[in-house]
């Protein structure tokens, strides 16, 4: 059953070793991504979601590198296999819970990420999900994908979701959309709406930011 969640963004650049002297510009973020991260106490099991080319499992011991991203950090043991959002998720999470990790690819359907929530719901009695996506990255002309008008409007209906832990409004997001936003939290998103669907949570958005041109969003919900 699932207990609570924490929804993070994953730019590199939340790991101040990537960041280097632009490290404080996310500071805030980086606070409400711990701060979130934090509120998940108390689960049997956490479960990091993060999309990646394919839906597959990783171990708890799966390891993640950023060293394509110019840092020489790697967590995990052996090899790097972890996709860049289950990499931040793991470092996010860190020693503070024992936790596993799962890629849903991202060109999944909506039907099938909310059967993947609603199975890693029945995973323990108590079960915390870390969900790991960015929002649309076309907010401004210098954006990875330049300037949509339609971005705004998304990110702001998935924070309004978020905050109101509105699980209806997350499955209805339009996949084609959110490619074309290169919204890379869509798939996550409706992995949680599948996990929490039928239940009552309580939402809070911690972040909500575009200091690059990419939505970035932090939000917690806590069963009620």
């Amino acid at each position: 059953m699932l207990i609570s969640a924490a929804v993070c963004p994953h730019p590199p650049l939340l790991v101040p070793e990537v960041a280097c002297g632009a490290a404080p510009e996310l500071d805030a973020l980086r606070a409400a991504c711990d701060e979130a991260v934090g509120r998940l106490g108390g689960a049997d099991v956490v479960v990091v979601v993060g999309s990646g080319p394919v839906t597959r499992d990783f171990g708890a011991h799966a390891a993640g590198t950023l060293r394509p991203y110019g840092a020489d950090v790697t967590v995990g043991d052996g090899d790097p296999v972890l996709p860049l959002s289950l990499t931040i998720g793991r470092w996010l999470v860190g020693d503070r819970h024992p936790a596993f990790y799962r890629a849903v690819a991202a060109d999944a359907s909506k039907e099938s990420c909310g059967a993947l929530g609603e199975e890693l719901a029945a995973l323990a009695p108590r079960v915390g999900l870390l969900v790991m996506g960015d929002g649309s990255a076309c907010r401004t002309e210098r954006a990875p994908a330049y300037l949509d008008e339609r971005a705004i409007g998304f990110d702001a209906e998935v924070a309004r979701a978020l905050a109101e832990a509105d699980t209806g409004a997350l499955s209805r997001l339009d996949p084609v959309l959110a490619a074309d936003l290169l919204a890379a939290g869509r798939a996550p998103w409706q992995v949680l709406a599948g996990a929490a669907r039928g239940e009552r949570f309580t939402g809070a958005l911690l972040a909500d930011e575009a200091p690059y041109g990419v939505g970035y969003l932090v939000a917690t919900w806590t069963r009620g």
